[in-house]
């Protein structure tokens, strides 16, 4: 016998592992003795529960047949009242009574059990039509790429949404086991850009995309999804969402939930629960999250400004929203030692990541930002590792854990183990920039440059527009002896974002030991004059340039600077930072490592 789980109906056939009623897969065992049972189809000499007295599963047709005959057929209808045991007894002799009583008219029961085969025969036919047309398991997906929802409403303003509801998505079918979703980084260098569905599918990988468009008029929000097969390039499913825009949380948890349930032929409660899950039902408090993380993923000084200002608006009108907690504790430590000094920004971080965590122990990105802060400002690595490792417990599919836990063995001088975690990083969603630069960056600080170079020009191809790729491929051409590419790449990654001094370290580094060294001294000066008007510049990075020119004694000032400010260049980069191998030899070099508490 089985159940369903949901309205409590009886099935007697165990073939069967779906309920007729509403889908849900059958349990073992009969429905609890409080509930009702509601059917019983197919027991083996049984009559259907559904038909009157018509006695097709014994069968025996009803005109002729003796009074035994109809009190067992009767008896036997109404048996499921009864204990199984008496049951079958009941059975075994009501089935005897009809035999004998049947003895005179031998050619009228064989006729009978003729038509009873034929009868049975005929449902066996239709159950099995049916079960196939309705409850064969159908092809299941195991990839998909959420594309960029596109914004129709001719109102750039409304971007943050498109882009916001797409981000949520990817977020919430990560959560689904056996699932392979590629990541943002993957799906938005396809915005804005008309390539075919076979063309995306082969390239990134994926059985299926989702597409959408967003259309915003007033108060008044339309969303329309069109789930595509990638091999036939035929749509498996479409929806259409008009929702008021005070309804924006109640319409993502919908979405997911109908996205998620085409994607699995059956999804278990604990499954959608997981990517049903929402952390405000504060519509406002929602959007302005939403804004903040579309501020956030420009990586500029202006951008994070922006992004800390919208989280804590999310943050007054809903105080238990644990995302926009560890989404402002992203903020500021990203901000650490880029635009803003560590001792303003970092423990801000830790504070914020500490109340996303008091509300939701499972936030993965508070994790993660916890760790950086250890890592990047507290200094203490027992810490930072316990709590990069719990991250990807908690997620992983989480690329950005893979990235700053290498980062971290880096500077540990565990090599070959940050190497190991930015390569499973790159497994999860190779198709990134960010897992590419990931993988790049330890084996830029491992000083394997051809390998560097291979996979840096691969995350500028797919984002060409990040600084950071641009000045890390500048260090390895450097290395390589290849200074006119190196300047040009130092050249374009100050050309993407000036306010970032790592951009003109790196390229008055190259200046200075090429041999310019004017050039080099107005690297510097420019950055002195910077700092002069307020504009945060990390100490490290006019070091960089020192160290270049030969001149040690100013290095070492403008490191101690930075040691005091507890820079994180210092403990991602002061181990690590080929530019600064001249000073190795230096006894002020091995006590900085010693105070920090760096492996020497």
């Amino acid at each position: 016998m089985k159940r369903c789980p949901e309205c409590r109906r009886d099935y007697y056939d165990d073939t069967l592992f779906y309920c007729l009623d509403d889908g849900n897969a059958l349990l073992e065992g009969p429905a609890s003795v409080d509930e009702p049972a509601t059917a019983i189809l197919s027991e083996p000499g049984a009559a259907s529960a559904v038909s009157s007295a018509e006695p097709v599963a014994t069968g025996f047709r009803s005109d002729g047949e003796s009074s035994e005959s109809k009190t067992a057929i009767l008896s036997h209808a109404g048996a499921e009242a009864e204990p199984q045991s008496k049951l079958g007894e009941a059975t075994e002799r009501q089935s005897l009574s009809a035999h004998q009583a049947a003895k005179p008219r031998e050619n009228v029961g064989s006729r009978q059990r003729q038509l009873a085969v034929v009868g049975i025969a005929v449902l066996i036919l239709i159950g099995g039509f049916f079960g196939y047309r309705y409850f064969a398991p159908t092809k299941q997906i195991e990839s998909i790429a959420v594309m960029p929802f596109v914004n129709e409403s001719g109102n750039a303003d409304v971007e943050y949404l498109s882009d916001g509801m797409t981000e949520t998505l990817i977020s919430s079918l990560t959560r689904l086991p056996n699932l392979s979703v590629k990541a943002r980084s993957s799906v938005f260098r396809y915005k804005g850009k008309e390539i075919e569905t076979k063309t995306i599918g082969k390239e990134l990988n994926v059985q299926a995309i989702l597409n959408g468009r967003v259309v915003q008029r007033g108060d008044q929000l339309t969303l329309s999804l069109e789930l595509v097969d990638v091999a036939t390039e035929n749509a498996i499913w479409s929806q259409q969402y008009t929702r008021k825009q005070t309804d924006l949380v109640l319409l993502q948890t919908e979405i997911v939930h109908d996205v998620s349930s085409k994607l699995k032929s059956k999804l278990s409660g604990a499954d959608l629960a997981k990517v049903e899950k929402n952390y405000t039902a504060n519509a406002e408090a929602y959007q302005l999250y939403l804004k903040g993380k579309y501020s956030a993923n420009k990586f500029t000084k202006k951008g994070f400004q922006q992004s800390i200002d919208y989280f804590n608006q999310a943050i007054a009108l809903d105080p238990n929203y644990s995302s926009a907690y560890s989404g402002l504790a992203y903020a500021y430590i990203l901000l650490d030692d880029w635009f803003e000094l560590p001792s303003e920004s970092a423990p801000k971080a830790r504070e914020t990541a500490k109340k996303a965590l008091a509300i939701n122990e499972e936030d993965v990105d508070a994790h993660v930002v916890l760790g950086m802060v250890a890592h990047w400002y507290d200094w203490d690595w027992v810490t930072a590792e316990r709590e990069f490792k719990r991250s990807l417990e908690l997620n992983p599919k989480n690329t950005d854990s893979y990235t700053y836990y290498a980062f971290f063995l880096a500077a540990m001088g565990r090599d070959d183990e940050a190497r190991a975690i930015a390569r499973q990083g790159l497994q999860v969603d190779p198709l990134s920039s960010g897992t590419n630069f990931g993988i790049a960056a330890t084996l830029v600080f491992s000083h394997r440059w051809d390998e560097a170079i291979e996979h840096l020009r691969k995350a500028i191809e797919l984002d060409p527009n990040y600084w950071f790729h641009h000045s890390y491929l500048g260090r390895s051409y450097e290395q390589k002896g290849m200074m006119l590419e190196a300047i040009a790449e130092f050249k374009l990654a100050l050309g993407l974002d000036d306010q970032q001094s790592e951009n003109w370290a790196g390229l008055g580094h190259a200046y200075a030991v090429s041999g310019k060294k004017a050039e080099a001294q107005k690297m510097i000066d420019e950055m002195i004059k910077r700092s002069s008007q307020n504009i945060y510049v990390a100490p490290y990075n006019v070091a960089v340039i020192y160290a270049g020119l030969g001149e040690k004694d100013k290095a070492f000032e403008w490191l101690e600077r930075a040691y005091s400010d507890r820079a994180y260049y210092l403990s991602v980069y002061l181990t690590t930072d080929e530019r600064l191998d001249s000073l190795h030899s230096d006894p002020r070099f091995k006590d900085l490592v010693r105070r920090m508490g760096l492996p020497e």
